[in-house]
């Protein structure tokens, strides 16, 4: 038996979704439905790895809407994508008629009629993102129900304003292989802690991504922050819960160094306040442009009194052994290259670029994990077939 038909009999043993599923937020996820989504994209990747084709589709469309701005998680999408055969068609709304007042239901089944993937990044509003995810997801219900849509497609959040699933899935696989098991993790301390920048309106959906995916896996989680860099209540409550579960821990800081005293692992990223996020919303919505600028000085200036929670050597030397494994979802803050002063240091980040670097590629078979198993009852059946026909990926 190869390495890939292992991995494929390991997956028979999980408890999988059924067709048409939508991966929104971890913590709406099953366990077996977690672990799924990790070795399917760990069979993609050594299927890639040789020369295997992983095209389960002919054709089909992958549809992208995002409404902030994106490198890799786009790049990751449209990767995806093309690894299993479709099509991306980027959603653009100016160029649509949501502009025209068009309803969500209507788009929804519009874009659909041979389509396999709605991919999503809505991270701008708080309160708007998930919400707006939901609904396309009932809108396609509907469609499929009333006979409309031949196919019901898959919904993948690529990051909202309460969780980015594919970036702290990808940030599990990649500690998976680190440490070389999701047991390993047992007992690891990551610090999830919030760093200077000199911008401020950073999204609060990685450090809760973080915070409600890693507590599931016996580690103990120290979210870190000054004193009113809140992150959304109900999160909180979902990680305290998950720790609890799994025999892991989530405790609250306001010092980064204490986060980082004998961690081993460290993630320092900006976020916005809760309540900022919250104030942005309603300028965003009131279209209150002065109202914005206001809120950005005075934000700023607040960042300003915490400069000194930037992630440096001596810093990293706090942790166990002095040897932390740095992670970041990209792009840093990186002091004195992309700005003065921000989230991490040059010497440390040119330390653990390359580990940056890997981190960011297990996104791709992440998110195409996410599109098999959200189009197919058996999925362990449908990679064993290609696995067994091998078709090459690139003809020599």
């Amino acid at each position: 038996m190869t390495a890939i038909e292992k991995l494929v009999k390991e997956l028979e043993c999980l408890k999988t979704t059924k067709y048409g599923y939508d991966f929104l937020l971890t913590w709406m996820k099953s366990d077996d439905e977690i672990l799924s989504t990790l070795k399917v994209a760990d069979i993609l990747r050594k299927m890639r790895e040789e020369n295997v084709s992983c095209r389960i589709f002919d054709s089909g469309l992958a549809v992208s809407l995002f409404r902030d701005n994106s490198t890799r998680t786009r790049f990751s999408f449209a990767s995806a994508a093309n690894l299993l055969g479709l099509t991306v068609q980027d959603l653009d709304e100016g160029k649509s008629q949501i502009a025209h007042g068009e309803t969500v239901r209507e788009t929804a089944n519009m874009i659909s009629f041979l389509a396999e993937v709605i991919g999503i990044r809505d991270d701008m509003f708080l309160g708007a993102g998930h919400t707006y995810m939901k609904e396309v997801a009932d809108s396609l219900d509907f469609g499929y129900e009333e006979k409309v849509l031949p196919r019901r497609p898959s919904v993948i959040n690529l990051q909202c304003d309460v969780d980015h699933p594919t970036q702290s899935m990808a940030d599990l696989l990649h500690l998976q292989h680190h440490f070389g098991s999701l047991e390993a993790l047992r007992g690891k301390t990551v610090a999830m802690t919030w760093a200077y920048s000199p911008s401020y309106g950073k999204p609060l959906s990685v450090p809760q991504g973080i915070i409600g995916l890693m507590t599931r896996f016996g580690m103990n989680v120290r979210l870190a922050h000054p004193e009113g860099y809140n992150l959304i209540p109900d999160v909180l409550g979902v990680a305290k819960k998950n720790a609890a579960k799994s025999g892991g821990s989530f405790e609250l800081t306001h010092s980064m160094n204490d986060a980082f005293s004998a961690a081993d692992i460290v993630y320092p990223k900006s976020w916005a306040p809760y309540a900022v996020m919250g104030r942005r919303t309603e300028l965003l919505r009131a279209k209150d442009h002065e109202g914005l600028k206001a809120l950005e000085r005075e934000c700023l200036a607040n960042n300003a009194k915490f400069k000194d929670w930037e992630c440096t050597e001596a810093k990293m030397k706090l942790t166990k052994k002095g040897k932390a494994l740095y992670m970041h979802c990209l792009p840093a803050d990186i002091s004195d290259v992309s700005c003065k002063e921000g989230e991490v240091s040059a010497n440390v980040f040119e330390k653990y670029r390359i580990d940056t670097y890997k981190e960011a590629g297990f996104k791709p078979y992440i998110i195409a994990a996410m599109m098999l198993l959200g189009q197919f009852n058996e999925p362990s059946e449908v990679l064993m077939n290609l696995v067994k026909k091998a078709s090459p990926r690139v003809r020599q």
